[in-house]
């Protein structure tokens, strides 16, 4: 009974936290939450350069729903064009693409960007030079990773570019939106519809099979099932029922799988403020950064966004007499947490996650850096004895 208890009261603190939990930085007032990702929309992050020619690129696919230009891939908090222009944020030009994955593939995606740019030279698109003008694939899960490696293996093999290829291919991190004038820039404008063009016309085997396997199973047939990451299936879907339980713990099973709840205060991450990104227990996929982590009050670690809008998947959930919006890793659809509106600006929103479904991968630190630190916090440890 008194266990009951226990579970109940933490549903009901995680459900209705209150206002005052959050950080004292937030202001009055918090943005409007931001656009949750449908369960049938993908996202997919590419970088070739000035970013107003490759918007149009991927506008034109049929299959892409939406293409907002931005940058990522570097270390400047909310960057402006002019900070990027520098070339020292390290960040890169580049957009991320929404589109419908039963209308185009992701290794389809990856054909127009080999076709829209020059990916053998090495942080230069024409006349724009600089790191910010690279050439990068940013994959948001495994999959896309896989996918993306052997659309470049292919296409180094085909011989299509006379040169040697250097994409980078690297997780994807926070994307931020560049400024609005840079939105469908040419569209806007009324002027030619590309700064930039591609040396070669891409069509890869890899893409070919992708359709033609769209296709078939928008038409009723069945993938095959001994490659899951061809027929677009989870990549948790790659363990039995049996094997995922060999491989959690008995707490991890019954969250990931059975959208269980820890005890508040009692989870590894409730209270860590180490930096680098937590990942999926489960598959590995990279979530949230510890950059967008905060004090919430309520026992759980808590964030006000996402690494990036794909890394996690949303959806009503109706259980235990409430409503409320779960939170799922959209790499193994395993059960995260949940969401509220009551978070801390810019976004306004809680991500209230379970530690045990986390694994936080630390970010190196420089030796001298890494010592003072550590100084640093055997001082905060000593004043707080």
């Amino acid at each position: 009974m008194k266990k009951s208890l226990i579970v109940v009261a933490a549903l009901a603190l995680l459900a209705a936290a209150p206002l005052f939990f959050r950080r004292a930085t937030a202001g009055p007032a918090a943005a409007a939450p931001q656009e949750r990702t449908s369960l049938m929309l993908h996202k997919a992050t590419f970088a070739a350069g000035c970013f107003w020619g490759v918007e149009v690129a991927f506008r034109k696919v049929d299959g892409v729903v939406n293409v907002e230009v931005g940058y990522t891939g570097g270390h400047t908090v909310h960057p402006t064009y002019r900070d990027v222009c520098t070339g020292t944020t390290g960040h890169a030009e580049a957009v991320l693409v929404t589109y419908d994955p039963s209308k185009v593939s992701y290794a389809e995606l990856l054909d127009v960007f080999w076709s829209s740019h020059d990916p053998t030279t090495l942080n230069r698109q024409g006349p724009d030079i600089g790191s910010q003008y690279r050439s990068a694939i940013f994959f948001h899960n495994a999959e896309q990773e896989r996918a993306a490696r052997a659309s470049l293996k292919e296409v180094e093999e085909s011989g299509v570019f006379k040169n040697r290829i250097v994409t980078q291919i690297v997780p994807a991190g926070v994307f931020y939106a560049a400024e609005d004038y840079h939105q469908q820039y040419f569209a806007r404008r009324g002027m030619a519809e590309s700064c930039h063009v591609g040396i070669a016309q891409v069509r890869t085997k890899l893409a070919a099979k992708a359709a033609e396997l769209r296709k078939a199973m928008a038409g009723g047939a069945v993938c095959d099932p001994t490659d899951p990451a061809a027929c677009g299936m989870s990549h948790w879907t790659q363990f039995s029922d049996e094997e995922l339980r060999a491989k959690l713990t008995p707490e991890q099973y019954q969250i990931a799988r059975e959208a269980g709840t820890e005890r508040p205060f009692t989870g590894k991450y409730w209270n860590e403020h180490r930096a680098g990104t937590y990942v999926c227990a489960v598959c590995g996929q990279p979530l949230f950064s510890s950059t967008t982590k905060f004090d919430s009050g309520t026992g759980w670690p808590s964030f006000y966004q996402p690494l990036n809008r794909s890394a996690v998947v949303e959806r009503t959930d109706k259980s235990h007499g409430m409503v409320r919006t779960e939170v799922l890793c959209s790499g193994c659809q395993s059960h995260l947490g949940h969401v509220f509106d009551d978070g801390p600006a810019p976004t306004g929103l809680r991500y209230c996650m379970n530690s045990a479904v986390l694994d936080l991968k630390l970010e190196k630190q420089p030796a001298a850096e890494s010592s003072a630190t550590e100084s640093k916090r055997a001082q905060t440890a000593d004043e707080h004895r």
